[in-house]
């Protein structure tokens, strides 16, 4: 696994505190009032991941999509007892775990999460097989990386309609699962390592209907696996 310039932007505490972030991503702003929550930076620039994701498609996907799920989260919970609570408490309040439908507080603020997750999830010197602790975890829990891509890639590829993929800790080994909609696994007691967008809207305008082509590009040339490590080795 190459050594990256971008490991500032992993999720370790002294890069949440620099960032003004709460635990994976929950931003705040300082000075509340009714706009609770801030917009989290990128961490690199627009461009940076091209030729594998357009400025254009991170430009619609962070800047109005990412963007729209923050200022809708802070005019729900404006004037409300959620408004003093944390992005994962609001989620964990709101989750329905029998409900078919989700309330418009739970979609828009997992939403703002499961992103800047995502975001995080990719880097532009990125992809290839890990080392290190991954590599152990991945060996340990799937039999050899080719094993774990290959599960990995057939539930993001298998996934109805719209969704997330993520490599997640559970029950002591590292494990694959696909959440529907805004779904996350936080809310469930589970700890998400990182995460792979596929809706459509994440790779629409650069792969068209291939989902495919776009799971092989995460795993070839941008996967964060320093990123995946860093929140591992938070246990």
């Amino acid at each position: 696994m190459q050594r990256r310039a971008f490991l500032k932007w992993s999720f370790g505490t002294a890069a949440m505190a620099a960032l003004g972030l709460t635990p994976f991503g929950c931003s705040r702003n300082q000075d509340k009032g009714n706009q609770p929550f801030r917009l989290p930076s990128l961490p690199y620039a627009l461009d940076a991941l091209e030729p594998h994701l357009s400025e254009e498609t991170l430009r619609i996907h962070y800047g109005k999509h990412h963007r729209g799920y923050v200022a809708t989260t802070n005019r729900l919970v404006a004037d409300t007892d959620l408004a003093k609570k944390t992005l994962i408490e609001i989620m964990r309040q709101t989750y329905q775990p029998k409900a078919y439908r989700q309330s418009r507080i739970f979609n828009n603020t997992a939403q703002v999460y499961n992103h800047t997750i995502y975001w995080n999830s990719m880097t532009p010197e990125g992809g290839g097989e890990p080392d290190g602790l991954m590599r152990e975890w991945i060996d340990k829990s799937f039999g050899n990386y080719t094993a774990f891509r290959e599960a990995f890639s057939d539930k993001a590829r298998n996934l109805f309609a719209s969704g997330w993929t993520w490599l997640v800790l559970q029950d002591g080994k590292l494990q694959v699962l696909n959440t529907a909609n805004a779904g996350t696994p936080i809310v469930q007691g589970i700890k998400p390592l990182l995460v792979l967008d596929v809706w459509e809207h994440a790779y629409y305008l650069d792969y068209k209907n291939r989902r495919e082509r776009y799971i092989d590009v995460f795993f070839d040339h941008l996967i964060n696996w320093d990123f995946a490590a860093n929140n591992l080795g938070e246990i």
